[in-house]
């Protein structure tokens, strides 16, 4: 037996594992039995199987405080969907946010009518796809919100198309251009490419778009990922902006800034006609970005927030 499948199989035995452990209620004693291993092996494989993330833990007790606070956002913003997790003492608020979203989008990709999903970019968003289970979600389309090329000409990092492909079956789309544009000419005629047209008008019918909130200060990741250089990140500060959705950049009220670094973003504008019927769901968390989600949710750019408990206290506050 050679090595890939002498791990396959100490998988499939962790698997059998945990099934019987956490799932049938066996003891671990029981495990053993029933698998012909000792104890101490049995405990391994079961060990195994939750370090490699055969195991996943949900805890199904609404929390209170949390909820309140959900309810307070979508009172004062609007909000259609709303959901608020703990925040962690001393922690990266993206986490819990992260596991957060992954259930949104799990329960969206269940439903068994079809739906055309958009996905933006992001590590937030990037981490909440990593924790999805495997699903068989065929009459769903998904389609990329925003360009899947890097600067160097490398496939996006946190682009999570690609991630999402190897979770679901759903067919998807990539938006084959830029994140940004080296010139608004060579934006507009990619624009022109049947491919990327076609992925931009399936964009703009997407009726669940999930979406990162960025910063634009020193840590912006339009920044420190090369996608704008720090003289352009001043001049859109000057200019007003606080944070960013798919490349967009806004101010403080929610609205667009004119020119500039905008007239080079080839992502869908999800906004454009109204918004209508669609779930526009941002899923961001952290002091750092409070300025970027505030701005968001008060210029109507967002009618759907995944957030963590201190940045919501702070944006009612």
């Amino acid at each position: 037996m050679d090595m890939p499948d002498r791990a396959t199989k100490r998988l499939d035995d962790a698997a059998r594992a945990a099934w019987l452990y956490y799932i049938a209620g066996k003891t671990q004693d029981e495990v053993a039995g029933i698998l012909g291993v000792s104890r101490q092996s049995a405990q391994r494989m079961v060990s195994l199987a939750m370090s490699s993330g055969l195991v996943k833990v949900r805890i199904d007790h609404p929390i209170g405080q949390c909820m309140s606070l959900a309810a307070a956002l979508s009172e004062r913003f609007g909000l259609s969907l709303c959901e608020v997790v703990p925040s962690l003492p001393g922690s990266d608020a993206s986490l819990p946010v992260a596991h957060a979203t992954a259930d949104v989008i799990e329960r969206w990709l269940l439903r068994p009518e079809a739906g055309v999903m958009g996905l933006g970019t992001g590590r937030t968003l990037r981490a909440a796809i990593e924790a999805l289970p495997r699903i068989d979600c065929p009459q769903h389309r998904i389609v990329s919100l925003t360009g899947n090329i890097a600067p160097d000409g490398s496939t996006a990092f946190y682009n999570v198309l690609f991630s999402i492909s190897d979770k679901v079956t759903a067919p998807t789309y990539p938006l084959p251009m830029p994140v940004i544009a080296a010139s608004a000419a060579e934006r507009d005629m990619l624009l022109t490419q049947k491919t990327i047209a076609a992925a931009r008008d399936l964009a703009a019918r997407a009726d669940l778009a999930v979406v990162g909130v960025g910063q634009m200060d020193a840590a912006a990741p339009l920044l420190l990922d090369g996608f704008i250089t720090r003289a352009e990140l001043d001049e859109l500060r000057a200019a007003g902006a606080v944070g960013e959705i798919l490349g967009w950049a806004f101010d403080a009220s929610g609205k667009v800034i004119p020119g500039l670094m905008n007239d080079r973003v080839s992502a869908a504008d999800l906004w454009a006609g109204g918004a209508e019927g669609r779930q526009i769901l941002g899923v961001a968390g952290g002091a750092g970005k409070l300025p970027a989600i505030r701005g968001a949710l008060e210029g109507g750019l967002l009618n759907g927030l995944v957030t963590d408990e201190e940045t919501a206290t702070a944006l009612l506050a």
